[in-house]
């Protein structure tokens, strides 16, 4: 079976390319202990797109991306966000992203495997059709079941759903670490059980936040923050104009601070932060993908004594001086991904949100007639929008709404 989309290459001049593909349709494991299922065919949508794609085409120019590709494959369709049209079941769906055999997809061990559609070892949205296993395509709320044409602004929204997904998960392991990590202090303080140390020690994990980048993933995992802890200081640190949209967007959105870098050294950097927090920070999450993130926090103490450091950039090497990390007693962490509970959480949160004003829309033909132009030229520029997508299949989707 043929389709028609862009895909991923080892290849220089061209890691990205537009044309006919040969679809395949491996059985595919959900979870450990399940059946491997053949996908079921559906009509990718409406995509959005996601700085991990222009990481992946940048691995193509270098010729990284074979562990990437399908098994018996030189390409990989990209795009992992988005809605498609189950032709099957009259409906449409968000596709779990990552699946595997593994007991809990977020973190896998040394006897596990995992794939993820459109990034790793799996064909994914950017195109005209595709197979997915059908216990990985969730449902919309039940407002939107029997729909045959989607409101382009709910479309928008989402398009975020991985994203999104992957901020509930980082609030969890955020709670999770957190008490763990300083219960023991708490319980000293107050004279408490060690159940009322575990919550206060959650509690205060967020009361001095800050976000470094202002991107989607960081205006995410605010929000969550935002949601579920009503008396965080939140701060996001970026490069971008304080009277930029994106910037009123994200302080309005999650009743958070901003600090603009431009023109500031890495010293005044974090003297400002400092300053506009009230301390050192007790949360540094990173999401800048640069490596200004990890000096700012340590080698400019910008986090403080018990603080937790999030890596939540791909790319960025983190180096400490080990004496005054041990000292401080910082902890770092890393996770990427998320189960389908998270997912189901975001699905729930972007149908009513305002996430849809932040979407700006490339032209279908404009991007399969150059794809690596639209993404270096205006998808991932300087200036580009906060978030672009497309609408793929204009049949499935009513765009005056």
């Amino acid at each position: 079976m043929k389709t028609y989309g862009t895909y991923f290459q080892n290849d220089e001049a061209k890691p990205i390319r537009y044309g006919e593909i040969n679809l395949i349709n491996p059985a595919r494991q959900r979870l450990r202990g399940e059946p491997a299922l053949e996908g079921v065919e559906a009509f990718p949508v409406f995509q959005g797109f996601c700085g991990t794609d222009f990481e992946l085409m940048k691995m193509g120019r270098q010729h990284k991306l074979c562990a990437k590709f399908p098994e018996g494959e030189s390409r990989l369709i990209n795009g992992h966000e988005g809605v498609v049209w189950v032709p099957s079941e009259n409906r449409f769906a968000i596709v779990l992203i990552r699946g595997g055999d593994s007991y809990d997809p977020t973190r896998y061990t040394e006897d596990e495997t995992y794939f993820e559609y459109g990034c790793d070892k799996a064909d994914g949205l950017f195109c005209d059709k595709n197979y997915f296993n059908p216990d990985m395509l969730l449902h919309l709320p039940q407002k939107y079941e029997g729909l045959r044409k989607l409101p382009l602004s709910v479309a928008k929204r989402l398009s975020f759903a991985d994203p999104y997904a992957c901020a509930v998960f980082q609030l969890e392991r955020m709670e999770d670490l957190g008490a763990a990590h300083n219960f023991r202090v708490k319980m000293a303080k107050h004279k408490c059980s060690e159940e009322e140390a575990r919550l206060l020690a959650k509690e205060e994990t967020f009361e001095r936040t800050v976000v470094f980048g202002l991107g989607m993933t960081g205006l995410f995992i605010a929000d969550q923050i935002r949601r579920h802890h009503k008396n965080a200081k939140i701060l996001f640190v970026g490069r971008s104009d304080e009277a930029s949209r994106k910037v009123s967007f994200s302080k309005e959105t999650v009743n958070a601070q901003y600090l603009c870098t431009a023109g500031l050294s890495e010293e005044e950097t974090a003297k400002k932060i400092i300053e506009f927090l009230g301390g050192r920070a007790t949360l540094f999450v990173g999401t800048s993908g640069s490596e200004v993130e990890h000096r700012i926090a340590f080698e400019h103490k910008v986090l403080g004594c018990n603080g937790i450091y999030n890596s939540f950039s791909l790319g960025p090497r983190v180096t400490y001086d080990t004496m005054p990390f041990g000292f401080e007693n910082h902890l770092i962490f890393a996770s990427i991904n998320f189960r389908q509970e998270h997912m189901e959480k975001a699905i729930d949160v972007l149908v009513d949100s305002r996430y849809d004003e932040v979407v700006e829309l490339i032209d279908k033909e404009e991007f399969i007639s150059d794809p690596l132009d639209a993404y270096e030229n205006k998808i991932y520029c300087k200036g580009a929008p906060l978030k672009t997508g497309i609408i793929w299949n204009k049949k499935y989707i009513e765009e005056g709404k």
